[in-house]
């Protein structure tokens, strides 16, 4: 037919053909190849071009008659069809343009939905890097930040925010920037990211130099460290922070730690969700089987620390902490308590390859490592010998309120 305005005013709505769903019909002008209506059964009638380009069915929505008249979706009809007869493809620069328009928020949320596997910790620390340290570049198209923006920005943040959290801020974009990459293409199929701003500060050794934390809790501050925690009034936070330290867990494991992944009876505890991937199940000591099974008895939900947020368990006990930096003069972290473990399994000259397993390590680029199975009750005796250390670096109470017994018994038991 000849699409007129008198021809598309009555035309007929087409009926559902079932309850909820919508039914259309498509019209084909006569004169011009391709142009056409779509009616639907909502009463919406939209202009459209249709064409093969690059061998698949092209078609690309004009506008809603009553937005524009017949005449004028003829004309970018016309103009549509000239292009693609030309060998340009309007979807493929539709998509470019708006591609050339992406912000960095909507970068990072691309980003965030194409990484499901990435843990929810990660992802808000993610999120809070984004909103602090690109707080003036969010709503900024992504190829117009230069290797100049990213060299006076990491300075900046490097004077106010701290050189460590420079990095990391820097570390971020240059991920979001290599992700962008080989998502957002031109018209041609080319990617829209040239190249990675962000190396500048590689090309020009412009990172600042952060040294590892090296922090630990040293042997003889282990005592007032432990007196420090017992003076704490939560039962809970105390044997949050004692597991940590037995256990060399990250205090997401410890704090995520549900009953159904502890067996009293085997005497071993597995955390699922590590960062590795892998599941990672340790041995109890002694110390840490009757800590557990005193647990298991006053539980209200099914994590090991409970907390009376959301979450349902322990979140991080800063306060708390600093309680017992006061009350112990031991300045430490949560992380701290990791680096102490390892710290004394390594002088212990317990093999590397169980220390690896403790701290659930990967074993990369050693041939022999993936030969040897290490299982759970190798892992035993050096679980122990690690405990035995703690405790006997410790003061232990009769009446302390951790269920240990007396200094004397817990060195004779584990002998």
């Amino acid at each position: 037919m000849n699409l007129t305005k008198l021809v598309v005013d009555r035309l007929p709505i087409p009926l559902k053909v079932r309850p909820g769903q919508t039914a259309q019909k498509r019209y084909y002008d006569d004169k011009l190849k391709g142009f056409g209506l779509r009616v639907t059964s909502g009463g919406t009638k939209a202009f459209f071009v249709e064409k093969l380009v690059k061998g698949k069915l092209c078609r690309i929505t004009l506008g809603r008659y009553g937005e524009i008249t017949v005449e004028q979706a003829r004309k970018e009809a016309h103009k549509l069809l000239g292009k693609i007869a030309t060998g340009v493809d309007p979807v493929a620069e539709k998509r470019a343009a708006k591609a050339r328009g992406v912000t960095l928020e909507e970068v990072f949320e691309d980003y965030l939905n194409a990484r499901k596997s990435l843990k929810h910790n990660t992802t808000y620390n993610y999120k809070r890097v984004l909103t602090v340290a690109f707080e003036s570049w969010i709503k900024k198209p992504l190829i117009s930040i230069t290797k100049d923006h990213v060299t006076k920005h990491h300075e900046r943040l490097g004077r106010e925010h701290g050189e460590a959290y420079a990095n990391l801020a820097m570390r971020l974009l240059r991920a979001l920037f290599n992700f962008a990459a080989g998502q957002y293409e031109d018209a041609q199929g080319k990617s829209l990211i040239s190249e990675n701003p962000v190396r500048r500060l590689s090309q020009t050794r412009a990172w600042y130099r952060v040294d590892r934390r090296q922090t630990f809790i040293k042997s003889h501050e282990l005592s007032a460290w432990y007196k420090g925690v017992q003076k704490l009034e939560s039962d809970v936070l105390r044997d949050y922070l004692l597991v940590l330290l037995f256990t060399g867990l990250r205090r997401q494991e410890a704090a995520t730690l549900q009953f159904r992944h502890i067996d009293l009876q085997a005497k071993t505890l597995t955390v699922i969700n590590t960062k590795n991937h892998e599941s990672h199940t340790l041995p109890l000591s002694d110390f840490l089987y009757r800590l557990l099974k005193r647990r298991k008895k006053v539980m209200t939900n099914e994590y090991v620390f409970p907390g009376k947020g959301v979450a349902g368990h322990i979140i991080e006990p800063r306060k708390q902490m600093a309680n017992v930096t006061k009350d112990s003069g031991v300045h430490f972290t949560v992380h701290d308590l990791r680096r102490t473990f390892l710290t004394i399994a390594e002088s212990l000259d317990i093999p590397a390859y169980a220390l690896k397993r403790l701290m659930n390590h990967k074993i990369t680029g050693d041939v022999t490592a993936g030969y040897i199975m290490l299982d759970v009750e190798r892992l035993r005796k050096p679980m122990q010998q690690v405990t035995d250390y703690l405790l006997r670096s410790m003061v232990f109470e009769m009446n302390s309120l951790l269920i240990a017994p007396p200094m004397g018994n817990l060195v004779k038991n584990n002998a």
